[in-house]
């Protein structure tokens, strides 16, 4: 099984999504399709529903896939909007920086270490 890459795989799930050409659509949108289609199919189900409508209707289905990777490559090259911690981020993964080491451990809110304690019980 060839792997074509995370772009093919967003790019077949815009092909079988709901969206139209004639929608003027926003990136987020795009984004929201594609997110419904994987989760609905699979990213090997929206290949499939790819490969059966290339099989059933080879030039509407070219135009299309045309359309799906450059709506794709649009809505998918600018990072997606930050949204706030625990808010909803439309059912796609938002991988977020981890803090400085300051502020990952040690007492919450004062940015210090606590010292670090051997298995002995000792210090350092």
């Amino acid at each position: 099984m060839a792997y074509l890459g995370i772009g093919a795989a967003w790019a077949d799930a815009v092909f079988v999504s709901g969206l139209q050409r004639r929608d003027e659509l926003s990136a987020g949108q795009v984004r929201q399709a594609a997110g419904a289609a994987i989760r609905a199919f699979g990213c090997s189900g929206c290949a499939g529903r790819v490969a059966q409508e290339f099989g059933d209707h080879l030039e509407t289905a070219a135009t299309r896939m045309r359309w799906a990777l450059g709506i794709a490559r649009d809505a998918f090259a600018a990072p997606p909007p930050e949204p706030g911690w625990g808010a909803d981020a439309g059912g796609l993964l938002a991988i977020r920086p981890r803090p400085p080491a300051e502020q990952a451990s040690g007492s919450p809110g004062t940015g210090q270490r606590e010292p670090a304690r051997s298995a002995a019980g000792g210090k350092g």
